[in-house]
């Protein structure tokens, strides 16, 4: 099945807007925030260091009087220059696939839609997802995953493949910037159709030559939580 009959389905799922983070936290405090190469006010800062990315997000939220900010869907970005897995000769890995919550580390993330656990890993090469899990879900006979990364290590306790969770249930929390491999605490939300045989991982971050493919395999999330 292709991605339009998928991004249909998704966008009838629900009405209402979705709560990816704690859903106490009212979606009028989740503000747009910008991490692309295009972004003057972050061209001079070390973006890869979690500590000033961190500063730099905290301030935006701030400003914004928000207690999420997200973005980053097909987002080229400077945030992986550091880190040689996303590099190549040829070919640099720079265009982001999910979208990203940044919040507070510990701040609980929700089941989008009902679906059973496909997989998990603590993926801890740098610049990976750290704690992962993956959700299967089935909607209208269509079978797709939701790819939960950069959380702690608690959220991998109690877990086995095939336990289901129901929407709106907790199903898992922020992990810290030494568990999630170096990056400022945030939630990468990601749509993937094919797993393409893949276990507890999945690209995040794709090259331009590679974007059509990936582009319809992971449609972007907002089409979900709208």
């Amino acid at each position: 099945m292709g991605m339009k009959p998928l991004a249909a389905i998704l966008k009838a799922f629900d009405t209402e807007k979705i709560s990816i983070l704690d859903a106490s936290i009212p979606i009028d405090q989740y503000c747009a925030l910008d991490l692309s190469c295009n972004n003057v006010d972050i061209e001079h800062l070390d973006i890869t260091n979690p500590v000033i990315c961190e500063l730099y997000i905290d301030a935006i939220l701030q400003e914004n009087n928000a207690c999420i900010a997200y973005g980053g869907y097909l987002e080229q970005r400077n945030l992986y220059n550091d880190k040689s897995s996303f590099a190549s000769e040829e070919n640099i890995r720079n265009i982001h696939l999910g979208i990203d919550f940044w919040s507070k580390a510990g701040t609980k993330v929700i089941v989008p839609l009902s679906g059973k656990v496909h997989s998990f890993r603590n993926n801890t090469t740098i610049g990976d997802y750290g704690p992962t899990i993956i959700l299967e879900h089935k909607l209208q006979g269509i079978t797709f995953h939701t790819l939960y990364g950069h959380l702690s290590i608690a959220s991998l306790q109690n877990l086995h493949i095939g336990k289901e969770f129901m929407k709106d249930e907790t199903l898992a929390t922020l992990g810290t910037p030494d568990i999630n491999v170096n990056y400022a605490p945030h939630l990468h939300f990601q749509i993937i159709i094919d797993m393409e045989g893949k276990k507890g991982d999945y690209p995040g971050v794709c090259a331009s030559n590679t974007i059509d493919f990936y582009s319809k395999n992971c449609p972007n999330p907002n089409i979900l939580l709208h």
